[in-house]
């Protein structure tokens, strides 16, 4: 059976793949997923038709198909939704990313603090990620999509939010 934080890390770089722009972050991350997997014996596909990750036992597959005979307890096969929240810990996610827009408005002052507490809101409810997992297209939703509708920020807030998020970012990654 696949550790939990195995499932949790190969459902978020799913989640990452398909939220990234660039093909080449879209195709890193799911090397990465079949990596971990393929660790523990596993391998992973995205079904499409409902937007499921599918983890399957590697023993079940034979020239790239599951083989029903070989299945003896579909408990071992993981399915996660990929369009709802992730599964994680949200509770945790949510603290972490409040202590990283603590330590930014700590570091760098009011201003810049409240667009990372807009961040860390946008993460931890939107994607239940980490900030410092954010992708190039989350950014972008959010200084794009979020930040305009939900930030109710002041003139010198949206001047400098961009830099703020890479201020987030980086401490989030120290």
């Amino acid at each position: 059976m696949l550790p939990d934080d195995v499932i949790e890390e190969a459902e978020r770089l799913s989640r990452v793949a398909r939220a990234a722009v660039d093909p080449n972050e879209a195709d890193g991350a799911r090397h990465k997923r079949e990596k971990l997997l393929a660790r523990h014996g596993y391998v992973a596909r995205e079904r499409e038709t409902d937007a499921t990750l599918v983890c399957y036992p590697q023993d079940w597959i034979d020239n790239g198909e599951v083989q029903v005979e070989r299945i003896e307890d579909t408990d071992r096969a993981i399915e996660r939704p990929l369009e709802a929240p992730a599964t994680g810990d949200w509770e945790r996610i949510e603290q972490h990313n409040r202590d990283v827009a603590e330590r930014v408005t700590e570091r760098y002052g009011d201003v810049h603090g409240a667009n990372a507490v807009a961040l860390a809101d946008f993460m931890s409810n939107h994607y239940a990620m980490a900030i410092e997992h954010a992708t190039d297209a989350m950014r972008e939703e959010f200084l794009t999509e979020y930040y305009p509708r939900n930030a109710w920020s002041t003139k010198k807030q949206s001047a400098i939010v961009e830099e703020s998020v890479e201020l987030a970012l980086d401490l989030a990654r120290e």
